[in-house]
């Protein structure tokens, strides 16, 4: 199924970004064996000529965020690539199941919370009427991410139902930019070693000792047995 272009007031073709959160489970999904999902993928956007790009968060974190950058018509190409693939996925999993149902695919937005009003709209006209009309269930997160301005908004449903969903979002997204500074959601590692020397804590990143301010102990409290911490 080819995606269509948005018909949306003052012409197409607009170079967006579109942020998706997404499980390390998932991320392993799209990436492929030893990278050969993703390379395809991007392979196929190259078609276009339009310049889009698929980018994946580095990091040792459960989740990870995947960057999705172009024309409006190069993103929906990009979407339906993730979708058929996550359904592929389910079918897959299935056939060693006992299920006899199959559950629907499940994308995740990362949106700026100032603009998630107007995917809502007024007493959440719009996002009924974006799952009437697309057949997909859109659900807007009441917090935001931590540390974040942004909100993730979940979609879930067939392949071809998540498309058209993110056609009506990126025209609401078009429509009504951003308001002020939006601080991106980041994912923190699992987790990250803690040296203490001197009564201050310090975090390894790479090949520096970078003071931790969040975390103290007194030099001469002995750590306990089961601390993940080291007491030099």
């Amino acid at each position: 199924m080819e995606p269509t272009k948005v018909q949306s007031e003052g012409g197409l073709n607009v170079t967006l970004t579109i942020r998706l959160l997404m499980h390390g489970k998932e991320v392993g999904s799209i990436i492929g064996k030893k990278g050969e999902t993703v390379k395809k993928m991007r392979e196929e956007l190259l078609v276009f000529q339009s310049g889009a790009r698929i980018n994946i968060s580095e990091g040792n974190c459960p989740e990870r965020i995947v960057t999705i950058t172009g024309p409006t018509d190069t993103i929906f190409k990009a979407f339906a690539m993730i979708a058929y693939k996550f359904e592929e996925d389910i079918i897959n999993s299935m056939s060693n199941s006992p299920a006899t149902s199959k559950p629907p695919v499940t994308l995740r937005l990362v949106v700026p919370a100032s603009q998630c009003g107007s995917l809502i709209g007024k007493g959440g006209s719009k996002i009924k009427e974006m799952r009437e009309s697309t057949g997909a269930q859109v659900q807007v997160a009441g917090d935001m991410l931590p540390n974040s301005t942004e909100r993730a908004v979940t979609i879930s449903g067939t392949p071809e139902a998540i498309i058209q969903c993110v056609r009506q979002i990126c025209v609401v997204m078009l429509e009504s930019p951003p308001k002020g500074a939006t601080i991106p959601y980041r994912p923190k590692p699992t987790s990250t070693p803690v040296i203490f020397s001197g009564g201050q804590a310090y975090t390894i990143q790479g090949q520096y000792a970078i003071p931790h301010p969040d975390v103290w102990m007194p030099v001469h409290q002995p750590a306990p047995m089961n601390s993940p911490f080291l007491m030099i």
